[in-house]
Order: C-alpha cells, then structure tokens, then sequence
C-alpha cells in the first residue's frame, strides 16, 4: 500500500481483519497520518461533524463536534495502535513506480530509498491533497521573508508583529485567516474569486455527550442519523434551481448580510456570481467575522508577482509585506501526479489517462490488474471515511476471490469502466460545476472535466462497491505453461454467466459476463 493517511490504515485494517499479515504501508513522511499529519497549518480542523469524521470501527473520546488537526491525528495514531499496524508501515520510503509483470501476475515497485519490492496487489492511498500546488508566480524566488505554503507549515516562523498575505480564500484560508489575524500587524487576504461559506456549527461535547459517543449503539444512531441528512442534502443541493439547491443558497445570504449587515462594501465582495455549488462551499464560522477586523483587509484580485518585500495583484498594485502564506491547495485533479503506474500492456496510466482521469467507482482501471485507488478520481464530495471503507470492502472482496479460487490477476472491464464514466459524466454535468465552467475549482481537469465528484449519495456507492466487485471484472489464474514456478494449477476455465435482470442492481455499470 502507497500512504500510511486514512485510507492506508482503512486497509491496513481490513486486511487485518481477513487475516491477512503479508503486506506493507509505505509512507513518504516521517510520522503516520497522512494529510493530518503534514497539514499542521494554525485553525487546521475538519468540517464534516463527527462521529461521521471516524471509521465505524473504532470510537474515540473527541472533545468537539468538529476535530482540530492534533486530535484527528492522535484518532488516526489511536487506530494504527489498536490493530498493530506499525511493523506493517514503513516511513520515510515513497513509492515511485510500480510495473506490472505479466509473467508473474504481480507488481515491480520502486521506491525512494533505492530498493525494489514485488507485490501481487497494490493499493494506492496517496488521495487527494498530498502534492501542494505552489504557484509559479514571477518573483516568487526573490521574496526576501518567509513564503510558506499551508501544507508545509513551518513553526519556527514567527508572524507575530508581521505584516502577512494570505493567498487563497477556500476551506484551508478560510481557516488560516481568524487563527492569525489577532497575531499579526496587518494582513491581505487575497481572493481570485469568492465562494460560498456556510456556518460551521462547530461546539464542544457536554461531558455526558462524550461519554454516550463512546457507546456503540449510541454512536451507530448519531452516525445514521448524519447519514440520512447527507443523503437527503448531497448531490442534488449543487443541481440549480432544486428546492435543496435554493435553500443552500439562501442560508449562505442570509449569513452574509448577518456579518456583514453594515458593511454593504464586503457583502459585494464576499457574494459570487455563480450559483451554490460551483465550488466547494467553505464551512467556516470564524472566516467571515475575521475580515471585519481593522487589521484585515480583502483584496478581490488574483496575485500576478512578488517583488522581494512586495504582493503584486492583477490591477498592479502592490502591498508590502514580510511573509507569505500560500493556501493555493494541492494538484488535486491530476492523480497519482507524484507516481508512475506502468500497467498490462506497457502503458503508463497517466499516458491511458491523457489527462482526463477515470476509474471504475474511482478504484480501478482497465488495464492495470490488481492496482487500486483509495480516493480515486469521482468519489470527492461525500465525507471521506464512508468513502474510505466502502472502497476497502471493493478491494477485500476481490483479495477474497484471489484466495477462494486461486486467482492472480484481476481487472476491471473496459466496457464496464467506459460505460460506467460515460453515465456519471452525464449526470454530473446537471451540477452547477458543469453549467459554469468559469468558476474555477479543482474538481476540473484542465479540459473542463469533472474528475473529482461523486455527487450519487452514499447509499448508490455503497450498492455498488458490495455487489459490483466480481461483475464488473475479469479474472485471470497465472498460465502454468509460461511460468514453470507455478504448479497445480488447473487449465484456465471460462464462462459467461447472464446476469438476471433482477440482479442488475446498477444498470448504470452492468456487465454481461463473468470468468472463473
């Protein structure tokens, strides 16, 4: 498995679970968790509630409804210790390539500290927000201060008494921005384009809530209750002109002329053009009061330079200042941007891609045999660990019939991954995301596709990854006569199995044949 975040240890504990001890977590960092352990910028805290912002099977004592970094990390740490994952994971070792071996049914992975491995499977659990996106701006190497982007926070650097910008106004500026204003002599907020922002109902537990949290049944009913307001919310809320979208977008008004109700020069700054839904909306309650602070100010511009002591907006005026802070996000769209995949046929997955990425549920691709993504591209958009053990049951599904049937190679069908894409894509471009591709958002390709949204609900990819594992795929036992190292086993068999129409619980994805 590439990562060691909160897909790697999902899988990590899956496998443990079927009892599977022969596999290893390479992790690139030097400590576990992932983007929670990288992003350690100040104000860095989730906004989906808990406990829904937890695995299933494992509770832990949160202190409030929405985690802050240092405790989603202990959470994370609390699992890899409880299911004795730690002889499993290697730190300090990135995965740079990994090649398939038609001849052996199994996976040449190369990795930074010069070794090589061989697998029969791998799980990539690299996700979304591991590479930062640092802007190529003239200048930038000649800025004298600090320039520090959100997701290499640096603590030695003090900000205090600074004057500071902030470049970027999503979830992690948004975030950034109350946490610092009070430190700092004066700060630029610059935004390129404004979004949505919805209050975070963010609190402590009561004593008695933390003490219910930690029973099972308790938590089992919070968690489903959670589930049923997302479904009835996600996806059809960034469609324009729904009921869901319309309230959406009326609370977040409502909200801005609440803050902002005196300040009618903001409200035109801080309202978009463009619909609830062209990006992803900001949960943040802390953002909106900070830019009323006398030593904030908002600049509605794109940065264009920097000069060495200097910020340079598109307008061409520039602000001094004595540190940069860069919440410009991460290469989100281009996946596994930082790893070469070579698969069957000798072709690299970015070179199958061309950049438009796709996969089957976001977890496979025709073409590369028992590879797997966690995150992968369509599954954003619904909270993460639901995602995460949904797509480890796919993979644990397919391990399950490796093992049952003497299987060494499974792959996705082709027909299956085009016609699934081809239905999603349809019915993404019914979004806002789709109707406006002039706001910028980095669910997009560069050609304007949505590589990143789910926007089905959870209960259909929940369906899916348990009932479409063995029809959406081909499965392939290693030839005997080509390798002579592999004895036993029988000639391949192949069948086709009809798939009643009863059974066809995605119509949308529904293969017609079946092997082994």
């Amino acid at each position: 498995m590439i990562g060691a975040g909160a897909g790697g240890i999902c899988m990590a504990v899956a496998l443990r679970r079927l009892g599977i001890a022969d596999f290893t977590v390479f992790e690139k960092s030097d400590g576990i968790g992932g983007t929670w352990w990288e992003n350690t910028f100040p104000g860095a805290e989730v906004d989906t509630a808990v406990p829904f912002y937890s695995f299933s099977f494992h509770s832990f004592d949160f202190t409030r409804t929405h985690v802050r970094q240092p405790e989603l990390l202990q959470y994370l740490q609390n699992v890899v210790s409880r299911f004795q994952l730690l002889p499993h994971i290697k730190l300090n070792t990135g995965v740079v390539r990994a090649v398939w071996d038609e001849t052996t049914h199994s996976y040449d992975v190369h990795t930074t500290d010069g070794q090589r491995h061989r697998f029969d499977v791998v799980v990539s659990a690299v996700g979304l927000f591991s590479n930062p996106k640092v802007p190529s701006w003239p200048g930038l190497d000649k800025f004298r201060g600090p320039a520090l982007h959100s997701a290499r926070w640096d603590h030695s650097v003090d900000l205090r008494g600074k004057r500071v910008a902030v470049i970027g106004t999503g979830s992690t500026g948004a975030q950034l921005v109350p946490a610092i204003a009070p430190l700092v002599e004066q700060l630029y907020v610059f935004q390129r384009q404004p979004g949505w922002v919805l209050p975070k109902p963010d609190r402590d537990f009561t004593p008695a809530e933390r003490s219910r949290m930690l029973r099972p049944m308790y938590r089992r009913l919070v968690r489903l209750r959670q589930f049923r307001t997302y479904e009835k919310v996600l996806g059809i809320s960034f469609i324009e002109g729904t009921k869901q979208n319309i309230a959406a977008q009326l609370a977040c008004e409502n909200y801005i002329q609440s803050v902002f109700h005196d300040r009618p020069d903001l409200q035109k700054l801080v309202t978009p053009d463009y619909p609830f839904g062209g990006k992803r909306p900001v949960k943040e309650s802390k953002f909106y009061p900070a830019l009323l602070r006398d030593n904030v100010e908002l600049v509605p511009h794109a940065v264009m330079a920097v000069t060495e002591d200097a910020v340079v907006d598109d307008t061409g005026t520039s602000r001094a200042v004595d540190a940069l802070v860069m919440c410009t996000g991460f290469t989100a769209a281009s996946y596994l941007s930082t790893l070469e995949v070579v698969g069957r046929e000798g072709k690299t997955i970015q070179e199958v891609w061309q950049g438009e990425p796709q996969a089957y549920l976001g977890l496979t691709v025709a073409g590369f045999p028992n590879f797997y993504m966690l995150y992968g591209p369509n599954t954003n958009g619904a909270p993460i660990m639901f995602m995460h053990e949904r797509q480890t049951e796919f993979v644990t599904s397919n391990l399950k019939r490796m093992m049952k049937k003497n299987v060494t190679a499974i792959e996705v069908r082709k027909s299956v991954m085009d016609v699934f894409n081809w239905i999603l894509q349809k019915r993404l471009n019914r979004n806002v995301i789709g109707q406006y591709p002039e706001v910028n958002t980095y669910w997009r390709s560069e050609s304007g596709r949505n590589v990143l949204g789910w926007g089905e609900g959870m209960t259909l990819y929940a369906l899916l990854t348990r009932t479409t594992a063995r029809l959406s795929s081909r499965a392939r036992r290693l030839d005997p006569v080509a390798d002579k190292s592999v004895t036993g086993l029988p000639k391949r068999l192949v069948r086709k199995i009809s798939i009643p129409r009863g059974r066809q619980q995605s119509a949308r994805a529904a293969t017609v044949a079946s092997e082994l």
